[in-house]
C-alpha cells in the first residue's frame, strides 16, 4: 500500500468560545496523484479541516502525520491586497519566495496567463487572479496542491475551465490535489474521491458512489441529484471513448463509507468498511 502524503486519525479542532468541536473524530488520507475534494455545507468545517492538515491550526485531539520533507503549494480561500498598494504579478510571484523571470513565465503560462507579468494584480480579473494563485503555488514544485474554495466568484465557465486546468496539472506534474469545494456539478467530474464533510465525515469514496450515497443526499439536497445526473453522463461518456486516468492508487475507493449523521446509516456485507 502506498503511504498517504498526509493522514488524519480520530482528530477533534475546536474555535474558542464553540460549544462544540468544528471537527470531532475525523480520519483522513491523501495519497500521491490523488485528486480529493472536500465538501459540506457551511460552517461544516472543510476549511478547518485544511488548516489543521497543514499545521495552521492546533487539533484538539488526535494525530496528523506528514511524508518528511513535503512540499506543498497552496491557493487560499481569500487573499486581500490592498487597493492602494501597487503590486504587479511578477513581484506578487516572489512572495515570499524569490524566484527568476523564467521561473515566473513558465508558471504563468503553465495555468494559462502568459504575458501577465506587469499587469497589477488588482487590475485581474478574477478568474486571472486565481490562476496567477495558483502559478504561485506551482513554483515548488509541489507534491501536494491544497486548494480552499478555489473558483469563488469565478461564473460557470471559469469553474469549469479552472478545474480542467488542475486535472491537467496533475497529469503533467504528477501532484495530489486537495480541494475545498462548493461546486458540486464540476467536483464529481474533476475528483478521484469526494469527503462529505459536515463536523464529521458523513460518507467518502469515489464520485459515482458517493453521489448516490443517502448521507451525501442527506446534506445537499436537490443539488444532489444534478451532480450524479451530470457525473452519470461524464462516466458514460469517457468510457465510450475508452479513457482512462494514467495513475493508480495504494487503496480502495470503490465504495463509499457510510458515518454516523443525525441519523445514522448502516450498510451490510462483506464490501461495508466503516470508521468509528
Amino acid at each position: 500500500m502506498t503511504a498517504p502524503l498526509i493522514r488524519a486519525s480520530d482528530l477533534s479542532v475546536s474555535h474558542a468560545g464553540a460549544d462544540l468541536p468544528v471537527l470531532r473524530h475525523v480520519d483522513f488520507r491523501i495519497d500521491p496523484a490523488e485528486i480529493v475534494t472536500v465538501v459540506g455545507p457551511n460552517g461544516s468545517g472543510k476549511s478547518t479541516l485544511v488548516r489543521a492538515l497543514l499545521g495552521h491550526v492546533a487539533p484538539d485531539t488526535g494525530r496528523i502525520e506528514r511524508q518528511a520533507g513535503l512540499r506543498i503549494g497552496y491557493v487560499p480561500q481569500r487573499v486581500h491586497i490592498e487597493k492602494a498598494m501597487p503590486m504587479t504579478v511578477r513581484r506578487f510571484l516572489s512572495l515570499p519566495r524569490r524566484v527568476g523571470d523564467a521561473e515566473a513565465g513558465a508558471a504563468l503560462a503553465r495555468t494559462g496567463v502568459a504575458g501577465l507579468e506587469r499587469r497589477q494584480i488588482t487590475a485581474l480579473s478574477g478568474g486571472q487572479f486565481q490562476r496567477v494563485l495558483l502559478a504561485r503555488a506551482l513554483l515548488n514544485d509541489p507534491q501536494l496542491l491544497v486548494l480552499d474554495e478555489p473558483t469563488q466568484g469565478l461564473d460557470q465557465p471559469g469553474i469549469v475551465a479552472f478545474y480542467k486546468l488542475i486535472e491537467e496539472v496533475r497529469a503533467e506534474t504528477g501532484a495530489a490535489v486537495l480541494m475545498v469545494s462548493h461546486d458540486l456539478l464540476v467536483v464529481m467530474r474533476a475528483s478521484d474521491r469526494v469527503v462529505c464533510l459536515n463536523g464529521h465525515v458523513w460518507c467518502e469514496g469515489t464520485p459515482q458512489v458517493v453521489s448516490a450515497a443517502p448521507a451525501y443526499r442527506a446534506l445537499f439536497g436537490a443539488e444532489s441529484l444534478g451532480a450524479l445526473a451530470l457525473y452519470q453522463h461524464h462516466h458514460d461518456h469517457d468510457h465510450d471513448h475508452d479513457h482512462h486516468h494514467g495513475h493508480h492508487h495504494g487503496h480502495d475507493h470503490g465504495h463509499a463509507h457510510a458515518h454516523a449523521g443525525p441519523e445514522p446509516e448502516h450498510c451490510h456485507g462483506p464490501e461495508c468498511r466503516h470508521q468509528h
